[in-house]
Parts: C-alpha cells; structure tokens; sequence
C-alpha cells in the first residue's frame, strides 16, 4: 500500500504549524484536509487558543505523540462550506471546536451526549479518523469537521476571549455542575489561579458561590479578589490560613497540573465534600485514605465536556459575559509562547491570531 504524505492525503490543500519531533519546535507546514462531506462544514480558522496540552504533546510527555503534529483544539472561524445534509450551520455563521472531532456515535457515553467519555472518541489533533487519516489541529488556515462536533458560537461573545472556552472553559464547567458545586450560596475552592483556575473563578461566581482561590503565590491574592472576583484568598504554604479553613468548603476544583500534594485541599472540605481534580499531574499523587473516612469525602476527576454541555456552556458564558484573559499574538511568536508557557508566564492564556498571521509557506 502506498504511504501518502500529508499535503497528499486529502484533495483540499491547506497549511499550518506543526512540531515534527519531541523538541516540540513548531514551523510552517503544508498539508491536506478532507472534501467537505453530507454531514461536514468547513470553516476559516480566525483564531486558536493555546492550551497546555498543546505543550505536552508538541514534546511527547505522554508518550503517545505523533509526528508532524499541528496542534490547536480552542478553535474558532467563520463557516464557508457545508455539506447537503448539515442542518445546524450555514455559510457565515462563527463556529468553535474543542478537544473532539469524532467518536463511535453507539456507546452509552455517546448516547448520553457524553462523546468526551467514549473509548473511541477521535481527539482533534495526534489521533486517527473514521478514514484511517491523521487529524490535525487548529494552527492552520482552515478546518473541516462533522456538524455534530462543532459549537454555534452567540453573536455577542467575542471570538478571541471565547475561544479558550471549548477546553479550559469546559474543563471546569462540566465538573461545577456535574457535582452540583453549581448551586447559589455553596463555598467553592479553585486551586490554581492559571489558564483553567481563573475561568473557574469566573463560572463559580456566575453559579452564585462563594470562591475562595487556593494558591502557592501569595502575589496572586490582588488579582483574585480584585479582577477577577474571588471572596478570598489562601495561601496553600501557610499553615495557619489553612488551618483556620478546615472544614469550610463544599468542593474544590483542584486546575493544578504540576505534582503537588492534595491531602491539604481534602482537609478544607467540610462532609461530603468533592475535591475534584482537572489538571493532569505527569506523576502520581499521594492519598491518605483516613480524612476520606473520617468526613464521607470524595476525590474525583472530570475531563471536558460533550457537546451539548459544551454548547450549553457557551450560552452561558455569552449571556454572563465570561471569557478568557487572553494575550493574542500571531503564529510566528508560538514557539515563544510555548517557552513562556512552560514557565506559567502567561495572564492567562495566549489565543493565535490565525487569520491575520498564518501564510501559506
């Protein structure tokens, strides 16, 4: 069988930037999406945020990257095209895509509107399609997609702030109210106050809950209470603020993705009490298990959203107003942004300016 090159693979040329090895340097890139199917509409990339999985697999720190890989999965563009049986869009309308582009469509998660949990849902970028093809990300020009995977985007919710929204939004807006952490008057903690933890202040607030940031940086606690809204301000390092916490908190939305230690955050919680975990440390952590006993507490995870949670999600932001904190740059500052990342020196998210940045090589 013939190996075909990815500007081979499909008949629509396209371009972007992609890493070709685990040094994560990303450069221009020619490639090929596929004709615009019955069921898919295409759609010019205008802007694409920059998540911190973006980062992990451009290096392979999972393991289980492929190269070339073009990443991007907080994508958003206009429509130009649509398939004859695509009832949900239309030539012009602002569309968004998350971490999804497939999944089997039959199994109890995909028949529960819960494509994020199917065994074979089919990511955005490093993954392989329905037609045996490598899937590509939102760092290129445009992109074609199944109706069922992309998100209407409300006309007053701007494309740049907005976009951060199908990954980082989801990520700690599905488990808010998965856990029913949603509920006026509820006291809820949000460690980390990065790409995901400020987004979980902004939601948790729009719930009507009391938001406590939880964090190891003292330096943060103006920027909590005063931007961005939070009740107030811990820090994780000091035991006499923690102390006078124990037992306060209905549940924790725990962002962090470095390895840090979580049997603090579980002794916030009153009974009953979830510590829900979002970001994805590279290492084990360590658990007691005792205070789980001794107060009926929960440690859990939650991973996005389906799509109609994450459609549900983007009504909301656009009628509370909510969107990212975003530095915008343009694509050939990425491999800098990726620098900067790693260092968490961002506030709090970079989002490319596909459209007014990408040429074609």
């Amino acid at each position: 069988m013939d190996v075909k090159s990815p500007e081979e693979e499909h008949p629509v040329k396209t371009y972007g930037w992609a890493a070709r090895d685990s040094s994560g340097v990303l450069s221009p890139f020619k490639f090929s999406r596929r004709a615009t199917g019955d069921d898919d509409m295409r759609f010019k990339v205008l802007y694409c945020g920059i998540c911190h999985t973006d980062l992990h697999f451009i290096k392979n720190d999972w393991g289980f990257s492929t190269y070339p890989l073009v990443p991007g999965h907080e994508i958003v563009g206009e429509v130009t095209e649509v398939g004859r049986k695509v009832t949900k869009f239309k030539i012009g309308d602002k569309v968004g895509v998350g971490c999804l582009v497939g999944s089997c469509g039959s199994c109890e998660g995909c028949s529960e509107n819960l494509e994020n949990y199917c065994p074979k849902m089919i990511l955005t970028y490093a993954n392989t399609y329905h037609d045996r093809t490598t899937t590509y990300g939102g760092y290129s020009n445009e992109m074609v997609v199944s109706e069922r995977f992309a998100i209407r985007f409300p006309e007053n919710l701007p494309l740049d702030g907005g976009a951060p929204l199908l990954c980082a939004g989801i990520t700690v807006y599905s488990p808010l109210k998965y856990f029913g952490l949603n509920k006026p008057g509820l006291h809820v903690g949000v460690v980390g106050l990065g790409g995901l933890g400020h987004l979980g202040v902004k939601f948790a607030k729009a719930f009507g809950a009391k938001v406590t940031v939880i964090s190891t940086s003292p330096s943060k606690k103006d920027e909590a209470i005063n931007h961005l809204g939070a009740d107030s301000f811990l820090v994780s390092r000091d035991p006499d603020q923690m102390q006078a916490a124990t037992c306060t908190m209905d549940g924790i939305i725990d962002t962090v993705s470095a390895v840090h230690t979580i049997m603090p955050l579980i002794n916030l919680l009153k009974f009953h009490g979830k510590l829900v975990m979002v970001g994805a440390p590279e290492k084990p952590l360590e658990l007691e298990v005792l205070p789980l006993l001794i107060g009926r507490k929960t440690v859990t995870g939650s991973s996005i959203g389906g799509l109609k949670e994450t459609q549900e999600m983007i009504d909301f932001a656009a009628e509370h107003n909510i969107t990212a904190d975003i530095e915008v740059i343009p694509i050939d500052y990425v491999n800098t942004a990726m620098e900067r990342l790693g260092k968490a020196d961002v506030r709090y998210r970079f989002v490319i300016d596909i459209a007014n940045s990408l040429n074609a090589a």
